[in-house]
């Protein structure tokens, strides 16, 4: 157990040190998971809309493939991205391979399919009576969908709280895309992969402490803002 208490001792002195490694994983976790997450939110709150608000033809398999998605194993992600990615794949001149972007991009496939699936079902929630009420009222399609979203606008918080969860816990889509290259593309999660595989359980018990740090604060944040909200 005693390497437990040196791990809180040793998370403790990184940060308060500023050990330069330690702070450029956390740059590169919060870059990446910053521009997942905001990728993902830009994409996945229209299309969760347009999958809870509207009947059309193959809703139901659409649903059942964008469920299925949430299970995802984040290796195989990394797999896809990487053949997408790689010198010899369809966007390989774009040079993301190895890169930040890379591994966002990565993670925005990881948090979409939640974001998805959350928002459809807050707005399959909503009372219904709102949009005949709106309608009566001479509403349009777009301010319909405005009032529709800030009614479920706690579904969506939710939705995103966990994507958030999920894109900064990941490891196999940094370590793929990433490449867990120092001083570049290493995140806390493929540091704390890489310091446990040399037998460093102290470091990566620090790292990890590290991490829930970067998650409690992200969370505490979320949770005053929905107060506010």
């Amino acid at each position: 157990m005693d390497f437990i208490q040196e791990g809180f001792i040793r998370a403790f002195a990184l940060l308060v040190n500023r050990d330069p490694a330690t702070y450029s994983a956390i740059y590169g976790t919060l870059r990446a998971s910053g521009l997942a997450m905001a990728g993902s939110l830009l994409l996945g709150i229209p299309l969760g809309y347009l999958l809870g608000y509207f009947d059309f033809s193959f809703k139901k398999q659409i649903r059942i493939i964008v469920d299925t998605l949430l299970a995802l194993p984040t290796v195989f992600i990394g797999l896809v991205v990487y053949a997408l990615l790689t010198r010899n794949g369809p966007i390989g001149e774009a040079g993301l391979l190895f890169t930040i972007p890379g591994i966002a991009i990565g993670q925005t496939l990881l948090s979409l399919p939640i974001i998805i699936a959350l928002t459809a079902t807050a707005v399959e929630g909503a009372d219904r009576n709102l949009r005949i009420t709106l309608m009566s009222l001479g509403a349009s399609r777009k301010q319909i969908a405005a009032t529709t979203l800030c009614e479920v606008r706690l579904g969506i918080l939710a939705a995103a709280v966990t994507a958030t969860g999920r894109v900064l816990t990941e490891v196999g889509i940094s370590l793929m895309v990433g490449g867990n290259i120092k001083w570049h593309t290493r995140t806390i999660t493929t540091a704390i992969a890489l310091e446990t595989s040399k037998g460093e359980f102290s470091m990566g018990i620090a790292l990890g402490l590290v991490l829930l740090l970067i998650a409690l604060t992200v969370n505490i944040s979320l949770a005053s803002l929905r107060r506010r909200i």
